[in-house]
């Protein structure tokens, strides 16, 4: 069934009950029985709206491993922005500002953790946003597209690819030419090696984020930040405002920037966070 939003249809086939469904998982964290106070709310929060969406089919069993794996090397980072993720915050917002066409891609993790937080973002960037999974049916790209509409978002690309990234076999190639394929500088949140490196070899300034400072994501972006999903995304856009005012200044922090320098500086971080915590 086409449905049609404020914006007009929707070029996707999506249950009107959805909808419904999507508005509840947007807005069901006041319901969880568990307090605020609690020293780890963040962290039990994502995991219940992680399991909800996998529940509804935005979510892939694989896509819940992934979020443990990221909350362990969390742990390592004292579950906080550190320095060197602050530093990479404000250069991805500062890439964002100045390009041409900025593109943000999301998968089901993404949308289920973040997805006001990531139109929000897209709407003071004009910047597109496209629905990538790994795990890809036409049905989850139009739960995840679904969602994200919930949130506000206008148009939604992704659920009709037209296009290929060079060197990819797998469904992750596939993507839109007026999003990613045509992208001078694009936000990757929870991506894949093998897609970075790839859009990487476009051309393209890859933007990423990922809890791993060790993965080919981190070590093969532009910038990588390496930070919890929806601290990264509200430290990113913290930053637009700043760098649109001022170009010159945006400039020279991309001009400045090493990523490589930067993740050693996680690194250390990492160490520090485990020498403290052996005394």
């Amino acid at each position: 069934m086409i449905i049609s939003s404020e914006s007009g249809p929707l070029p996707f086939s999506v249950e009107p009950s959805f909808f419904m469904q999507s508005a509840i998982l947007i807005t069901e964290l006041r319901s969880l029985d568990v307090p605020r106070s609690h020293p780890r709310y963040r962290s039990l929060l994502a995991r219940e709206k992680l399991a909800d969406a996998a529940k509804k089919g935005l979510v892939v069993p694989q896509g819940l491993i992934a979020q443990g794996r990221g909350e362990a090397f969390d742990y390592l980072l004292g579950e906080k922005t550190t320095p060197p993720a602050m530093k990479a915050e404000r250069a991805a917002a500062a890439y964002l500002v100045l390009a041409g066409h900025p593109v943000i891609s999301v998968n089901g993790n993404v949308a289920a953790l973040a997805a006001r937080d990531v139109v929000k973002l897209a709407k003071s960037l004009r910047a597109r946003i496209e629905v990538n999974l790994f795990y890809r049916t036409g049905t989850r790209a139009g739960k995840v597209a679904g969602l994200l509409s919930s949130a506000g978002a206008g148009e939604v690309l992704g659920t009709r690819p037209d296009a290929r990234i060079p060197g990819l076999d797998s469904k992750r190639a596939l993507c839109s030419r007026e999003g990613i394929f045509s992208a001078d500088v694009v936000l990757v949140p929870l991506e894949d090696g093998d897609r970075t490196e790839a859009l990487v070899k476009m051309g393209k300034i890859v933007l990423a984020i990922d809890l791993n400072p060790m993965s080919r994501t981190a070590l093969a972006a532009n910038v990588t930040v390496v930070d919890e999903l929806t601290r990264a995304i509200a430290g990113v856009a913290r930053f637009v405002p700043a760098m649109r005012r001022d170009r010159a200044v945006a400039e020279r922090v991309v001009r400045s920037f090493d990523n490589r320098e930067n993740l050693e500086e996680v690194y250390e971080c990492m160490h520090a966070r485990l020498r403290k915590l052996r005394h």
